[in-house]
């Protein structure tokens, strides 16, 4: 956990368009859109927990920002790249982005102790995307076990988080990608069906706007992650979780793993699914979920 500063509650997308309007920091003579030190405004007093570095472009910020924590990158380390052009999600798809369509960035977190302390983690990140476009006033958010950010239907967004454990502490590299535009038809990467925030709202949140509120809550979560587990949070997850309660079907690849009634998640982040043989948990990232 970050410790440079104190915690502080998570302020709402009012309080930092507040902030916005007294801050005049442009981004002249850069060929990034994004200004680190305009986002380090937007985030008052949580400014020193987090650095803020942003990049034209790079192939992967989870990539790049891997090989800076093993060159030792502190916690709150964030990286944010107006182009990616080789980005990760699950199963080794790709997510490309450019800074009309979308916003993408990594954020490092050390945590103490083993990896198995961070079960539940993707899931607590997908809640904090969540009350983040909320507070940001995008409506219809939900979410979808493990890692998808769902937009009336559709995925607006996705979370790939990677792991690396040292003697005492495991440091995160969590990667957020969120379509602010949707993307061009034609992409064989689509396997759900695309969403956009300008679907629902227009204008569309200033990126930067959108990243400070977005690392505001995540603080807020991941404070609450590193005191209680996936626990603490789990009743503020199931109330975003668009298949509570819903026949559901696991796919593992095209083949159907098994299906029953979506009970939501455990404690530890695992899916909970009533079947013929009774409650069932699902730990596996490949397991795809779909309605039945």
């Amino acid at each position: 956990m970050n410790e440079s500063a104190p915690r502080s509650p998570a302020a709402s997308v009012t309080d930092l368009a507040t902030a916005a309007a007294s801050d005049v920091a442009t981004n002249a003579g850069s060929t990034c859109r994004i200004d680190p030190r305009h986002v380090r405004s937007l985030l008052g007093a949580l400014s020193p927990r987090f650095t803020v570095t942003a990049l034209a472009e790079c192939v992967s910020t989870s990539t790049v920002l891997l090989e800076r924590a093993a060159q030792g990158a502190p916690s709150g380390s964030v990286l944010v790249a107006d182009r990616q052009t080789g980005g990760r999600g699950r199963r080794g798809r790709s997510w490309l982005s450019t800074p009309e369509a979308s916003l993408t960035f990594s954020l490092l977190w050390c945590f103490d102790g083993g990896v198995a302390r961070l079960a539940g983690l993707s899931l607590a990140v997908g809640l904090a995307v969540a009350r983040g476009l909320a507070n940001s006033g995008v409506g219809g958010v939900g979410l979808k076990w493990p890692n998808d950010i769902l937009l009336e239907g559709g995925k607006v967004g996705g979370i790939l988080v990677d792991l690396d454990t040292a003697a005492t502490s495991t440091r995160a590299v969590i990667g957020i990608g969120l379509n602010l535009q949707l993307p061009p038809d034609g992409n064989e990467e689509f396997l759900h069906r695309p969403a956009a925030l300008a679907q629902v709202m227009a204008p569309v949140p200033d990126r930067q706007l959108l990243l400070a509120q977005l690392l505001t809550d995540l603080a807020e979560i991941m404070d609450r992650f590193e005191d209680g587990g996936f626990a603490a949070l789990r009743n503020d997850w199931q109330a975003y979780h668009v298949w509570q309660g819903r026949q559901v079907r696991l796919l593992d690849g095209v083949l159907v793993d098994r299906q029953g009634l979506c009970l939501g998640a455990d404690s530890d982040g695992a899916l909970l699914l009533q079947t013929e043989a009774g409650i069932e948990r699902c730990l596996s990232g490949d397991v795809s979920l779909r309605a039945a």
